[in-house]
């Protein structure tokens, strides 16, 4: 009988900016229902992309992501004292991971 290749996750080194890509967990309610069907968020680097997300996650926690889908949320315009300006635009990442794997973020 022929013998199944396993395909091995490839090994990635964690380098300084891949720490720089992951900036926090977000944590909300959209978040906790995420994390029950197997899903993360985070808020990350404005210049980063799906794959830059991809590569720290599998680097940082040894977790290949299913997917990775990332929100742009613009900053809103408020007046303060009078005056108005702007609250800065976050970029967010919602990963998705495989079943059965999991991440801990909050360990006490």
């Amino acid at each position: 009988m022929a013998e199944k290749k396993v395909k091995e996750m490839k090994k990635i080194t964690a380098t300084a900016g891949m720490f720089d890509v992951l900036q926090r967990p977000i944590i909300s309610e959209k978040s906790a229902k995420l994390a029950e069907a197997g899903g993360l968020a985070f808020e990350v680097d404005m210049r980063a992309t799906k794959k830059d997300v991809a590569r720290a996650i599998q680097a940082i926690y040894n977790v290949a992501p299913k997917s990775v889908n990332i929100v742009v949320a613009k900053g809103k315009t408020k007046t303060f004292k009078g005056r108005a300006g702007t609250q800065k635009a976050v970029k967010k990442a919602y990963v998705t991971l495989k079943a059965g794997e999991k991440i801990e973020i909050a360990t006490a």
